[in-house]
């Protein structure tokens, strides 16, 4: 069913913050977060900063994943009573590896008007400045915290032929280039973290390296090239099977794993490998 987004009735507007830099908030969601009656926070310490910096006093209400279930019948009862409301998150695009979908789900189904602003997201300026390609991508967001869950999801995504995006935290980030290099092979990614703060840094290289050189600090954007055909690494064969049996592969594994990227037999590498020693 088609709905007009402008029609004067109450509505819950989805409000995206700047993920650093103050700058990068708009003068549109500056305006919409002065004139809703409320406002449903992710981190209400948080966004009363942000609201403190541009001058705005407005009512928070807490809401993220644990209560958001019940907090939507709260964003419900404001509709019903003829005041919008705005959803932010800590900072970002909510909804986007944030809370939100929920309530917007709900409130789509009980026919009210949701209007999203655009604004900062992390994953576009990182992906942006990749030098990867973004014709085609998928945004993956978080992998699972558990380790068999985040293998079985790397295997299913590394014969996509399309860039991947993910992210990342600082204290599982090292724990993700092991299992990408393990499952993907040694692509070319890039790596962002604390986009558009004043320690903003961007890897570009082998994921390899980036294990070699990596400070586990801030928030990270992992940008992976997609798996083709046409990707041609022309590391020698030996220090390519070094790399995944230190990432944790058997000598076999390794060498299959070379003779499969580059599409050579195995016994090919295996002679290579064991003369190049």
């Amino acid at each position: 069913m088609w709905q007009k987004s402008y029609d004067n009735s109450p509505s819950v507007y989805v409000v995206p913050t700047p993920i650093g830099n103050l700058g990068d908030m708009t003068f549109r969601a500056i305006e919409i977060l002065k004139n809703v009656e409320v406002i449903f926070s992710e981190d209400t310490r948080i966004t009363l900063q942000l609201l403190n910096h541009f001058e705005i006093k407005k009512k928070l209400i807490h809401m993220d994943d644990h209560n958001e279930e019940t907090i939507k019948e709260k964003v419900l009862e404001y509709l019903r009573n003829n005041k919008s409301v705005a959803i932010v998150t800590d900072r970002g695009t909510p909804i986007i590896s944030d809370p939100g979908y929920k309530t917007v789900k709900y409130l789509r189904e009980k026919g009210y008007n949701v209007i999203a602003l655009p604004g900062a997201t992390a994953f576009v300026p990182a992906l942006v400045a990749s030098g990867i390609s973004a014709e085609h991508f998928i945004f993956y967001g978080f992998l699972s915290s558990k380790e068999k869950k985040m293998y079985d999801e790397l295997e299913m995504l590394k014969d996509s032929e399309y860039t991947l995006v993910f992210y990342e935290a600082p204290h599982r980030i090292l724990r993700t280039l092991e299992a990408m290099l393990k499952v993907f092979g040694d692509r070319n990614i890039s790596i962002s973290r604390e986009i558009s703060k004043l320690h903003e840094m961007v890897y570009v290289g082998k994921i390899s390296k980036a294990l070699e050189t990596i400070d586990v600090k801030g928030e990270f954007v992992i940008v992976v090239e997609a798996n083709s055909d046409k990707i041609i690494d022309d590391t020698p064969i030996v220090e390519c099977v070094d790399r995944y049996i230190k990432s944790g592969l058997s000598s076999m594994d390794a060498i299959k794993r070379v003779a499969k990227e580059r599409k050579i037999p195995k016994g090919e590498v295996y002679k290579e490998y064991h003369e190049g020693r």
